[in-house]
């Protein structure tokens, strides 16, 4: 069973890789490392490029999480049954590493949101509604888009919690504290990655969302 949860971490890192960002610029002809706020994620893409590009590098993000938990579902259904979603959460946690730590750029990638955001719908996509609840409330009267993103996890991390106690989960007892474990990793990694909007608000000098300066004008 070890050897499962390698199998899921690797395959998620592999996946992780995947430089969308990186590629969407490049149809642009920008380099989202320079423009900006210098990350390749979904923001800096709609504040740079516009919200087609933006949604774009969305997609690709969240699907490099969504494949692999979903062919280690396919691979491990029926092997492990009560423990496919904890080897699902090896894969997602990789790809948000690799995301988030790609080795071919000195490990210094994203901030892996949108990797989240397909880890918690592939994980269970219940607990969608709660996140998404929190980050409008948080988005729309703040307009920090980090404060929005830090809630969604923060409401990942509750409710697996919550729904691996009332067993919605289908998770064997024994392993849900290392369940836990990896969603309070995903979620510090999240912090971690964040730190220097956490810096910036805490100081207010955070930027606000706004479209690309195209679409303004």
């Amino acid at each position: 069973m070890i050897l499962s949860r390698v199998i899921g971490l690797v395959l998620g890192y592999i996946f992780g890789l995947f430089p969308t960002g990186t590629l969407v610029g490049r149809a642009h002809q920008t380099d989202l490392k320079k423009e900006g706020s210098g990350n390749t994620g979904m923001t800096n893409s709609i504040r740079v490029l516009g919200w087609k590009a933006g949604i774009i590098v969305f997609a690709g993000d969240f699907f490099k999480a969504v494949v692999p938990m979903v062919i280690i579902w396919v691979i491990y259904r029926n092997v492990y049954p009560d423990m496919v979603k904890l080897l699902m959460l090896y894969s997602g946690l990789g790809a948000v590493l690799g995301h988030n730590f790609p080795f071919y750029a000195k490990f210094k990638g994203g901030k892996g949101i949108a990797c989240s955001i397909g880890n918690i719908i592939a994980f269970d996509w219940r607990m969608a509604p709660i996140c998404a609840i929190l980050f409008f409330v948080t988005v729309i009267p703040t307009g920090f888009m980090s404060l929005g993103s830090l809630g969604i996890i923060i409401g990942f991390f509750v409710q697996t919690i919550v729904f691996g106690q009332l067993g919605f989960l289908n998770i064997a007892g024994q392993f849900l504290p290392e369940l836990y474990l990896l969603a309070a990793i995903l979620t510090a990694l999240a912090f971690i990655q964040h730190r220097g909007n956490l810096k910036r608000l805490a100081s207010g000098t955070e930027n606000k969302f706004a479209p690309s300066k195209k679409e303004r004008e």
